[in-house]
């Protein structure tokens, strides 16, 4: 039973692909920002006891492979973890001191697909994730 999670109750295995994506699609995440963002959402996976497994920030996207002890919503935990870590990128690195009301990072809604027991599979493609999209991008300029 090899990766499995345990705690006072229950034994799992909760393993969620996750995608979000900056408010309008902005290249925001792109440059000095992609790795804060990264330092960013592990620090807070650690503080809500979720395991970030693998993530990979593109430039107008973030894919994250989590796993989410059952005692938490998936949707609380991606609330959470968007929530947090647009306040700490506007005060730490857009140099935002005031309250931000209005402000928004992240766009709103996510993609999330349970992961099962294809994790090798999903951590290849979220690691890979860059080198295909400028493939597919060379087809298309290519008009094949």
């Amino acid at each position: 039973m090899r990766g499995w999670q345990s705690q006072a109750h229950v034994k799992h295995y909760c393993k969620y692909h996750v995608v979000f994506v900056p408010k309008y699609r902005r290249k925001s995440i792109y440059g000095t920002l992609r790795k804060e963002t990264g330092g960013i959402l592990r620090e807070l996976c650690r503080q809500q006891g979720v395991e970030l497994i693998e993530g990979y920030a593109m430039r107008d996207h973030i894919h994250m492979l989590l796993m989410i002890p059952p005692k938490y919503s998936v949707a609380n935990t991606i609330g959470f973890l968007k929530g947090k870590s647009a306040i700490r990128i506007f005060r730490e690195y857009l140099q935002v001191k005031r309250n931000f009301t209005g402000r928004h990072f992240w766009a709103r809604g996510y993609c999330v697909s349970t992961v099962g027991l294809d994790e090798q599979m999903m951590r290849a493609y979220i690691k890979n994730q860059e080198r295909e999209e400028k493939r597919q991008e060379q087809l298309r300029l290519a008009g094949l």
